[in-house]
């Protein structure tokens, strides 16, 4: 008997439907599925109730595990259905596509797959929330498997592929929803790309131009049509369109493993994409299958099961094979009787939990529209497009934000997947399980707020495993110094968003060690050895902190000595104390042992002292403002440091400075204000220096480099202190005209930078300064020069000012 080839879309309801109900009617022997060989000891777990979809085969160069691939399935993948059918009723399973070992080995003429990016940066990996119209950059480093075009059903190994300005592979962007493109595996070799959109080509032949309703009202509202059909119509697109190499080569493997399972069974069905069927029918001669496989190489590959979600399967993620609308076919799938209905109070419910008040009523008028606007189209039922539109218009009031709610969460819907606890995987991911269910803390797919309390011991653990993942590459939680900078206080704030590619990157970690706290210590470790700069040892100080990773202080404090003794730039030194001064003050907070940072700190800030003179000395205007912000940096370490002596030394250092000629102007104001605020100098002191940079014939913009040095802390000084202001306007009003306008820029930066309550007291400070001086008979401005601007406030109010009204 011939096998019984099931041409399917990925991903597609009515395809699972239709593959189910063909294996009930005529059960095979063995059943062929396309995927990878290497996956066929993991079917079993299908079984498992453990195995909950969505979940993907997670394949990876066992040598270098960032060279990865998913293989995802959803309840409604006829490709999961046929396993689960096959599984529950003893029939042999088998996965027959190329295997993942030769994309891996690269193939005769040389063509090898390429590592993955360089390992994020440990303190801050970049993974960003993945959304409609943005997807997660993560997406470039290890894609979800995808078409290698928009055919119906193969493979793609695009995870290397450019991405769009909406993170999408080209062929995707193109793509409608996954059209049953290549199949659910997606390597990291680029390959050609296949122009032909199978599943648009039928939709544009029976005059669709959307080729997701044209779906909808042929096989979901429908029936799916006969897979012989649909296998007629492949054969007759693919006579039209240019062979893509990487499919001949697949297809020559199947149409092997066919030949072999021939021999063993005569009752064969076969679950592929659509796209291959023409060919695995085909009469081809085994010597030119054969001349097409020989010479490949392989290479050692490991897989296993790990979690998914809907919003990976989503076309708009880049995921070629992925479904415009993953959770809609999931309540395709899954409901039975009033498909609109059941759907639209789900789309009320999501609006109710966000305090939109719809009722029962709303419901009933929303069903109706749907139904109506399928009648109005000529569609068998109502579809996404009804139901959007219904729900948009009763329930949402038109909304936008309204509409996008119910889109994110019932449309995509970010359902996540889950494994069960003994599946086979690495260590590291196992301990992490572990921890993950002694701290309560459960992986969700959509964004979940967190306030720990660092004094209570679990949202001290809580803390330390969050920070000890972003070292792995992992960032499950967005820091809390990204979001409010907490670092140093009893409480932090987290956003966590658990994603599927982190599987990955726990397998990359895993090659550091077994554990999350033993492979973050060795991998700061290796981080410490490898460090080129001061400052690349000095953030791995904090990291240790914040992640307690006390057995890597003593390498990374001896890399710290070494790149401290060999760094003569004080700007380098003085950078490096601010997050020092953190780690030994925040220690306590987080329960930390930080013995021995105490003296590299000290002896840092020693040298700083020593080597500040020789630095300030005759420097550029941005030179200056970089050693203001670096002094700025160790003056508030130095009194987070509670260390007295130290104290003392940097203050005198700063008072040595503060009184030199050659010193810049934004330099030297700034010194006199830090001085001043130390208790340093007194009003009368600071008035007599501010007004030596302020007398005439300095250059004004001196003068205005010592007033922005010496206002960068903030405005409320001029507020509280008249003799300051008082000079300040004195200063201001006498600058020359031709002077002015290189003045301005920078009063305005100064100025600029105060609190607008600060601003609008000095305001009204000045003003009332010129209604006393008005109320004792004088102008207190020469009016000649005021009447000037008459013309300009004319344009500007639309009307005559006169010199009276002006006054």
């Amino acid at each position: 008997m011939p096998e019984r080839l099931y041409g399917i879309r990925h991903h597609g309801p009515g395809s699972a439907r239709a593959v189910v109900q063909e294996l009930e009617r005529q059960p095979p022997q063995v059943l062929l599925v396309e995927g990878p060989p290497e996956a066929d000891d993991l079917v079993r777990w299908v079984a498992d109730a453990g195995l909950e979809p969505p979940v993907a085969l997670l394949g990876y160069a066992t040598d270098d595990p960032r060279r990865a691939a998913f293989w995802p399935f959803a309840v409604f993948s006829p490709e999961w259905q046929a396993i689960r059918w096959a599984v529950s009723h003893g029939v042999p399973v088998r996965f027959f596509d190329l295997p993942f070992a030769y994309r891996m080995g690269g193939n005769a003429a040389g063509r090898l797959t390429q590592p993955g990016p360089a390992q994020p940066d440990l303190t801050q990996p970049d993974l960003a929330q993945a959304s409609p119209e943005q997807s997660d950059p993560a997406q470039a480093e290890v894609s979800p498997p995808g078409p290698s075009g928009t055919d119906a059903g193969s493979p793609s190994d695009a995870a290397e592929s450019d991405v769009d300005s909406a993170g999408r592979s080209p062929e995707a962007a193109g793509e409608p929803g996954g059209a049953d493109g290549p199949g659910p595996g997606t390597a990291v070799e680029r390959v050609p790309q296949r122009p032909v959109d199978p599943i648009g080509e039928l939709a544009a032949a029976a005059g669709y131009d959307d080729p997701e309703r044209w779906w909808e009202d042929v096989v979901e509202h429908r029936g799916m049509p006969a897979f012989e059909a649909i296998a007629e119509a492949m054969t007759a697109i693919r006579d039209d369109s240019p062979e893509d190499p990487d499919d001949l080569v697949r297809e020559a493997y199947m149409r092997t493993v066919l030949r072999e399972t021939r021999k063993k069974y005569d009752d064969i069905a076969v679950v592929c994409g659509a796209w291959h069927v023409p060919a695995l029918t085909r009469k081809v001669a085994v010597k030119d299958d054969v001349a097409l496989l020989k010479g490949r190489r392989k290479e050692k590959v490991s897989f296993t099961w790990v979690p998914w979600t809907y919003g990976r399967l989503a076309s708009w993620s880049g995921y070629g094979a992925g479904v415009r609308s993953p959770g809609w076919y999931h309540h395709l799938f899954s409901t039975a009787d009033e498909v609109v209905t059941r759907w639209l109070v789900d789309a009320a419910g999501v609006l109710r939990a966000e305090g939109v008040p719809t009722s029962s009523a709303h419901i009933i008028e929303a069903t109706r529209l749907a139904e109506a606007l399928a009648t109005l189209r000529g569609r068998p039922l109502a579809g996404l497009a009804e139901v959007t539109e219904a729900a948009e218009a009763v329930m949402c009031d038109g909304e936008p934000l309204r509409v996008s709610l119910i889109s994110n969460r019932l449309v995509v819907g970010e359902r996540l997947g889950g494994v069960p606890e003994d599946m086979p995987g690495v260590p590291l991911a196992k301990d992490l399980a572990n921890q993950q269910r002694a701290l309560r803390l459960k992986p969700e797919a959509l964004d979940r707020d967190l306030e720990l309390d660092l004094r209570k011991e679990i949202g001290l653990q809580r803390s330390r495993l969050l920070h000890r993942l972003r070292i792995l590459g992992v960032p499950w939680g967005e820091p809390p110094q990204a979001r409010r900078g907490t670092t140093g206080t009893f409480r932090e704030e987290w956003r966590l968003r658990w994603q599927p590619e982190f599987a990955v990157r726990l397998v990359e970690g895993s090659m550091f060690g077994t554990t999350v706290a033993s492979a973050a210590t060795a991998k700061v470790t290796r981080a410490a050895a490898d460090a080129e700069t001061l400052a690349d040892v000095t953030a791995l100080v904090e990291t240790c902190l914040l992640a307690d990773l006390t057995g890597a202080y003593p390498p990374v404090l001896a890399a710290l000595d070494v790149r401290a003794a060999l760094d003569a730039d004080v700007n380098h030194l003085m950078a490096a104390i601010p997050a020092l001064a953190r780690t030994l003050r925040y220690g306590d907070v987080r329960q930390t042992d930080v013995a021995g940072l105490a003296t590299v700190t000290a002896s840092l800030l020693v040298r700083v002292c020593a080597g500040l003179p020789s630095a300030v000395g005759s420097v550029s205007d941005e030179a200056a403002r970089l050693l203001r912000d670096r002094i700025d940096g160790v003056h508030s370490a130095v009194g987070l440091l509670a260390d007295d002596d130290l104290r003392q030394r940097w203050l005198g250092t700063l008072a040595s400075l503060a009184g030199r000629g050659d010193l810049h102007g934004l330099l030297a104001g700034r010194l006199t204000r830090l001085l001043m605020d130390a208790g340093r100098l007194d009003a009368v002191e600071v008035r007599r220096r501010l007004r030596l940079p302020l007398t005439v014939g300095t250059p004004p913009a001196h003068g205005a480099a010592w007033v922005e040095g010496f206002l960068s802390g903030g405005g409320l000084l001029l507020v509280h202190d008249d003799a300051l202001l008082a000079l300040l306007d004195e200063w201001l009003a006498d600058i020359p005209a031709d002077a002015f306008d290189s003045v301005l820029p920078l009063l305005r930066r100064t100025f600029g930078a105060f609190e607008s309550g600060e601003r609008r007291a000095i305001g009204e400070r000045v003003s009332g300064k010129v209604r006393a001086t008005q109320e004792a008979g004088a102008l207190g401005f020469d009016t000649e020069r005021a009447d000037l601007v008459l013309p300009t406030l004319s344009a500007l109010l639309g009307r005559g000012i006169t010199a009276g009204e002006a006054r």
